[in-house]
């Protein structure tokens, strides 16, 4: 087990819980579709100190970036070493170079996985990067516009080839767990951020739907929602050029770009490029850049760099979520980490209730028959009438 780890999200402190597992008669085999990010890296730790087995998927352009790769090689190094307290976990970790884009790759991967373990009991699906930019900003030449096809490929298209790859070996043992990481910017939008949270609500659309056609099959799905700053300040942050209109002396809403630009500044090593001047050549230097097509700026990629401590708080609360949910006879299909996020959607699910109530007229105007359901919706009123099923109310419809 684990020692307790201490998180400061506001001023008073929070007690992250031991690490957890479900009962089970035997270890488990986990496939990570992107095993580099700091929290792959700590729950690869903990399921091998369980006993677990894991399918460690290697996306090419990160495990040959070596500050991304520095702390799975140091993972790697230390099953290795042979330590007693890591006695066994090089058997029992394999890592596999996938491009989760690449449908034939997510299939020869699973097929290795099972090749090497016998099977996959549950795979989570943790990839992740963010493009920084407003609709307008990604709009402005064909480098900004693929941006927005790279991020759904990455987020979306991703992760439902691996979905794919996996579901018919789920289905033939007849069991199985099926996670999902997003964040709650699969219920918030965010400024700033709009391909980003438009590819997470789409994943979690298509699990959503995915959920009720595998439910026969005994395999199960779950969405864990983290904070968003999980994701973002654990993988690779794209930024766009900024347009002059949108900066935050013009315009306050997109205010996470700055967030993150001072995030990434307060290390020397990830310091983004301040933007060139009007009709300068956009430059190339830097951990990762990479110059638009034509564009007086340049598109710039970082990995953060965060210090070891403020990884470990950062991660360790959904690092544990996962390791209690993994495999569960009966997991949740959506869980939200933190209480920061419980109150944001919260939030979030309070308006859109209200601003249903507001419009509920003008919503049940347009249905042409008259109806319990409609009558119901009207005053609030849900109860059912126990005797034979339907919705009672004496409240009756406009009349149309």
């Amino acid at each position: 087990m684990a020692e307790s780890k201490m998180s400061e999200p506001g001023p008073s402190k929070t007690i992250i819980p031991a690490a957890s597992f479900p009962t089970h008669n035997s270890p488990r085999i986990w496939f990570l579709t992107s095993a580099l990010s700091p929290l792959s890296v700590r729950l690869i730790k903990l399921l091998l100190a369980h006993g677990d087995y894991v399918a460690a998927g290697l996306p090419p352009a990160e495990i040959e970036n070596d500050d991304r790769s520095t702390e799975f090689r140091e993972l790697i190094n230390e099953c290795k070493s042979g330590r007693k307290d890591r006695e066994g976990w090089k058997d029992r970790i394999r890592g596999i170079r996938c491009d989760g884009r690449i449908m034939g790759q997510c299939g020869a991967a699973v097929a290795e996985a099972v090749e090497v373990f016998g099977r996959i009991d549950i795979l989570l699906c943790c990839t992740a990067e963010a493009v920084v930019g407003t609709v307008e900003e990604l709009s402005t030449n064909s480098a900004t516009q693929n941006l927005v096809r790279d991020q759904f490929e990455t987020i979306f298209f991703g992760q439902v080839n691996f979905i794919k790859a996996t579901l018919p070996r789920l289905r033939e043992r007849h069991n199985g767990h099926i996670m999902v990481l997003t964040g709650i910017g699969g219920h918030i939008g965010t400024p700033g951020m709009p391909m980003y949270c438009a590819s997470t609500w789409a994943l979690e659309g298509y699990c959503d739907s995915l959920a009720y056609e595998i439910a026969p099959f005994n395999i199960k799905l779950t969405i864990v929602q983290p904070n968003k700053e999980i994701a973002v300040l654990t993988n690779k942050i794209i930024f766009a050029p900024q347009l002059p209109q949108y900066e935050s002396s013009n315009n306050p809403a997109p205010g996470l770009r700055d967030i993150l630009t001072n995030v990434l500044n307060m290390n020397p090593e990830t310091r983004l490029d301040p933007p060139s001047p009007i009709g300068t050549p956009g430059d190339d230097c830097g951990q990762a850049s990479s110059t638009t097509g034509g564009s007086s700026q340049s598109i710039q990629s970082r990995f953060p760099l965060l210090p070891g401590e403020t990884r470990d708080r950062l991660v360790m609360e959904t690092v544990h979520a996962l390791t209690a949910i993994g495999g569960h006879e009966n997991p949740p299909a959506r869980h939200i980490v933190g209480y920061e996020g419980v109150a944001s959607v919260k939030e979030k699910l309070k308006t859109v209730s209200e601003e249903l109530e507001d419009f509920v007229e003008v919503s049940c105007a347009v249905d042409i028959f008259s109806s319990d359901v409609g009558r119901a919706a009207l005053s609030g009123d849900s109860k059912m009438d126990t005797s034979n099923g339907a919705i009672t109310t004496g409240v009756e419809p406009p009349s149309i």
